[in-house]
């Protein structure tokens, strides 16, 4: 159903709750893409009409009419109760309520979500469940940095030329099972018990706390000597644990390493395509993206309350 076009500003804002999922920028923090959306929503907001309120009363008002006319003259005044030269914007960014799902970091493009007034309990659950995170992270062979990061200093070089695609694809499917088994150390039980085998026959599991990270999949995508790509699915990394692991890669194929981007492409069931883009972050496109968002949660309610320990993803 298509949208309805609304001018009532107060109605608008008073139905603009739920997630919101917009594309971040790499190079860009989060406290700068909260500001320029909450910016561009009040900016669209004022722009709108107003609801219809009763005319204040004019009073007349005197003023003196000069020295040619020393005489009092009347004028008409406005009124100053709905005046923006005396009351300011109607709408600020101080009115609306936003926070992030999960943190991004600053060298990190993709999929990142918001919570916008009474979608903050939305976002609270969402977090508190911690849905698995896809990125495609690009490396470098040769070069190793200090923070592991494109933007940090060289500090060493080595040779890449005995590095083939075959050997990396094994090395990360290795680091892929080494994380599967700590995914069961970490659920909570003991390993040489029934409940870790009926726990195991379910499938891939979440972890009890969040702040481990755990690895659920990792596999070469692309590989253009020096420069290769991985997709990895995870939960509860952050972007120096990824650079990190990049150049923990690298020192096992006996060379160095240095992450050069990361993109998060999905994040559970929001995929960078319903990502409200840079160009978009007005009023219109989010309320049309949190129309989107809505749906994908209708459509997968244990995004909101997890009732089972196997990921569903």
């Amino acid at each position: 159903m298509a949208l309805q076009k609304v001018r009532d500003a107060s109605l608008v804002f008073r139905n603009l709750n739920g997630i919101l999922n917009v594309y971040k920028p790499a190079g860009m923090k989060i406290k700068h893409v909260r500001a320029a959306i909450l910016h561009n929503i009040c900016e669209d907001l004022n722009a709108l009409k107003a609801n219809n309120e009763p005319e204040a009363h004019q009073i007349p008002l005197l003023e003196p009419g000069g020295a040619a006319d020393p005489l009092l003259r009347k004028v008409n005044s406005l009124n100053l109760a709905e005046h923006v030269l005396s009351t300011g914007p109607r709408y600020q960014m101080e009115d609306i309520r936003c926070a992030t799902v999960a943190s991004l970091g600053v060298h990190t493009s993709g999929v990142l979500l918001f919570g916008i007034n009474k979608g903050l309990k939305q976002s609270m659950r969402i977090q508190r469940n911690r849905p698995i995170r896809a990125y495609h992270v690009t490396g470098q062979l040769g070069k190793a940095t200090e923070t592991h990061l494109p933007d940090s200093h060289t500090t060493l070089k080595a040779n890449y030329r005995h590095v083939h695609p075959d050997r990396l694809s094994a090395l990360v499917s290795s680091l892929q099972a080494s994380h599967q088994r700590k995914m069961f150390e970490l659920c909570g039980v003991d390993m040489q018990s029934q409940a870790a085998y009926e726990i195991a026959c379910k499938g891939l599991i979440r972890p009890a706390n969040n702040s481990q990270p755990i690895i659920y999949g990792i596999k070469l995508i692309d590989f253009q000597k020096p420069h290769f790509t991985l997709e990895i699915h995870a939960i509860n990394e952050s972007e120096s644990y990824l650079a990190t692991l990049v150049h923990e890669i690298g020192i096992e194929l006996r060379t160095v390493a240095h992450c050069t981007a990361l993109r998060c492409i999905r994040h559970g069931k929001f995929s960078v395509e319903g990502a409200l883009l840079r160009h978009a972050w007005n009023l219109p496109g989010v309320v049309r993206n949190m129309r989107e968002q809505k749906e994908i949660l209708e459509a997968h309610p244990y995004l909101l309350k997890q009732d089972r320990i196997e990921l569903r993803n």
